[in-house]
């Protein structure tokens, strides 16, 4: 591919080791990695121009579900905490089929694209009438953007004590086997790939301690890594406690589920033990502050969290609980909520960039993403900050405070996936209409 030259950029927020800012500076797009970044650079390939732009690494979504987005802001579901907002959406999700997941697919990661995602995780956990993890990444194929789905899954249902319903659970040992089975056919391990695959039970209260403990057994022989949800509100805890008699910390722990292959989403009732625990394991945390906010779970002790050392990444987490997936928004939520609890210095808005950047891609183990140095991955937004969103900012660079929301310009692996704050590898009005009529069709 040729060259890519993005020049004159206002800022470039390179997020590298000595995290360096660049005023009036350019950064050279070469075979997929940072050839460059310093003043005056030259080429022959294509120029972009970037005067009244802020330059940042590709956003990294360490959590979602984007098979809902075709069920945002269901009305059973508006007003309700996690189990009962489940438990309201389970009957709608079991009539999915391979069309629904591939189409809210494209959705949410045109969706996160726009918002300057770059590299997204998702965790797939329910396969009705022939849903196959491929159907998502196909979609992120087709999109262009750089994916790290996992094998999610539900084993315990209704008739065993857990929450899902019978029909959406599968037995225990067709899971694995196709947890192999996916690794085996996209798992790409090589620095620079598209496609890393992990395995992910679902949560405490819908798999068995024997699967947790099989499935990390699994992923570490197969190298890869392992992703599930953890301490994410009260009832969470009270399920741990009266079913394992111990707190989600320790039952992670005795499960084989820390590590530095190992992240957990939400985590917002940790303790101080358990931040402990994590941040001695190097175990990653996906820290979804607007599912938080709309579900009523409570705010995360991220403060707590990054001064302890534990690896703190981003996620818009599904569109069913946030309603939307927009990651630099997210980006913003958490800055906020940490100042709220712990005061307006608890997290600068260039602290919440990186926690959306660099932080994000050292959870998902991407030390190739989240920064612009050289031989890193060229997955880079370009960002306007002449418009009316930072118009009478002193502090261009303080995208969080006074920026936009929307990407002007988005590369991943070199390739341009934005352009002009359209995406260019969709035609995205027809994928929207698709997914209208489908959710119709849902809602009866």
């Amino acid at each position: 591919m040729p060259d890519i030259l993005i020049r004159n950029a206002e800022s470039i927020l390179t997020m590298d080791d000595e995290r360096r800012e660049l005023a009036g500076a350019d950064i050279l797009l070469r075979d997929g990695t940072v050839a460059a970044i310093g003043q005056g650079l030259e080429t022959t390939g294509e120029i972009v121009e970037a005067r009244g732009c802020v330059v940042t690494p590709g956003l990294v979504n360490t959590h979602h579900h984007l098979y809902q987005s075709m069920t945002r802001a269901v009305p059973a579901g508006q007003d309700a905490l996690l189990f009962n907002w489940l438990q309201a959406l389970y009957p709608v999700w079991a009539r999915f089929g391979p069309e629904e997941m591939h189409v809210s697919a494209l959705t949410g990661l045109a969706e996160l694209a726009l918002s300057g995602c770059t590299l997204t995780s998702d965790h797939l956990y329910l396969y009705p009438n022939g849903a196959r993890l491929e159907d998502t990444i196909a979609a992120a194929q087709e999109i262009g953007m750089r994916f790290h789905p996992t094998r999610g899954a539900m084993s315990i249902g209704e008739s065993k004590g857990g929450l899902p319903p019978d029909a959406l659970v599968e037995e225990e040992a067709a899971i694995l086997e196709d947890c192999i089975r996916v690794v085996d056919a996209f798992h790409d391990a090589s620095e620079g790939s598209m496609c890393r695959v992990g395995i992910a039970p679902c949560s405490p209260f819908s798999v068995s301690r024997e699967l947790m403990r099989d499935a990390a057994l699994l992923a570490r022989d197969k190298g890869v890594m392992l992703h599930t949800h953890l301490a994410e509100n009260d009832q969470d805890i009270a399920y741990s406690e009266q079913m394992f008699g111990c707190r989600p910390g320790q039952y992670a722990e005795d499960l084989g589920w820390t590590g530095p292959d190992v992240w957990h989403a939400h985590c917002v009732k940790l303790d101080g033990a358990e931040i402990d625990l994590f941040a001695r394991s190097r175990t990653g945390v996906a820290h979804c502050p607007c599912s938080n906010c709309r579900l009523g779970s409570g705010i995360a002790p991220v403060r707590a969290m990054l001064d302890a050392g534990v690896p703190v990444g981003l996620g818009v987490d599904g569109s069913a609980s946030n309603d939307a997936g927009n990651l630099v928004a997210e980006a913003r939520q958490a800055m906020l909520l940490q100042r709220v609890t712990r005061g307006a210095d608890a997290m600068s808005a260039r602290r919440a960039l990186e926690l959306a950047t660099r932080g994000g891609a050292d959870v998902l183990g991407r030390p190739d993403c989240g920064r612009l140095a050289l031989g890193k991955r060229a997955d880079v937004a370009v960002w306007d900050v002449s418009g009316i969103d930072s118009a009478g900012s002193w502090d261009k660079a303080a995208l969080l405070l006074a920026g936009p929301m929307k990407v002007r310009h988005l590369f991943v692996e070199g390739r341009q996936v934005v352009r002009d704050g359209h995406v260019t590898t969709l035609d995205l009005p027809r994928v929207i209409e698709r997914q209208d009529r489908l959710a119709r069709a849902l809602a009866g």
